[in-house]
């Protein structure tokens, strides 16, 4: 039973996709930046995250459309669970 109650008292506020698009373009923005092309490997670190972010949208959307897909509803339940219940 304490496995399904949330740990945390007060929900953490979602970013939306277009926010966390927006967040990847902007941290590879800033790897572009000229305050960084001489230094290779800090621009490396910080398109690391831009990439992971990009690819948590994807896999958002990968799992929204199995959720409006399905014809189970304990599937399609715990698919917009992990999406935090959008």
């Amino acid at each position: 039973m304490a496995e399904n109650e949330p740990t945390n008292a007060t929900p953490a506020p979602q970013m939306s996709p277009a926010e966390m698009h927006g967040l990847a373009r902007w941290l590879n923005a800033r790897a572009d930046s000229v305050l960084l092309r001489d230094q290779p490997e800090q621009q490396s670190d910080i398109r690391m995250p831009a990439r992971l972010i990009e690819r948590l949208i994807h896999l958002q959307a990968e799992i929204r459309r199995a959720a409006d897909s399905t014809d189970d509803e304990a599937t399609e339940r715990h698919l917009r669970e992990l999406l935090g219940g959008a």
